[in-house]
């Protein structure tokens, strides 16, 4: 049986401003939104260590956008998932993120519709849900390709 570390991850929705950052678990096949972290002139490496320091993730996924289509936050996602892996030492998995962000702010605005969440969205919210769903898309994929080998 796999030790409770092996199942973790830490999923990374980067962007030049905020970084969105989820916990995932591979038995569970669940993510959860854990915080938004502020980029000023530098990435914020002490609130990631801290995280990393907290959650003891087996594997780290940072969401790449199309390059075609961003691709100066696409050179940037590939920096920081280069430095994540040289950092910490751990495997850094590359997410198709590709309308992530689009896909949390609806969701977040139809679970503000029905009233489960406060009238005001703020893109911290967004940011932080959309690392939640780059988390769930490796899960789904990886979930999927087990099941295909069996």
């Amino acid at each position: 049986m796999a030790s409770p570390e092996t199942e973790i991850l830490l999923a990374f929705d980067f962007g030049l401003r905020r970084i969105g950052v989820a916990s995932a678990n591979r038995r569970t096949v669940t993510a959860s939104p854990l915080a938004t972290l502020e980029v000023a002139k530098t990435i914020p490496w002490d609130r990631i260590d801290t995280l990393v320091e907290e959650w003891h993730p087996a594997r780290i996924l940072v969401g790449l956008p199309d390059p075609d289509a961003a691709p100066v936050i696409a050179t940037a996602a590939t920096r920081f998932a280069a430095a994540l892996a040289q950092r910490y030492g751990l495997p850094v998995t590359s997410v198709d993120e590709t309308l992530t962000s689009r896909a949390a702010y609806s969701e977040l605005i139809m679970a503000r519709r029905d009233g489960t969440l406060p009238k005001r969205l703020r893109k911290g919210r967004v940011d932080s849900h959309a690392a939640c769903l780059i988390a769930e898309q490796w899960l789904r994929e990886e979930h999927n390709e087990c099941r295909a080998d069996q």
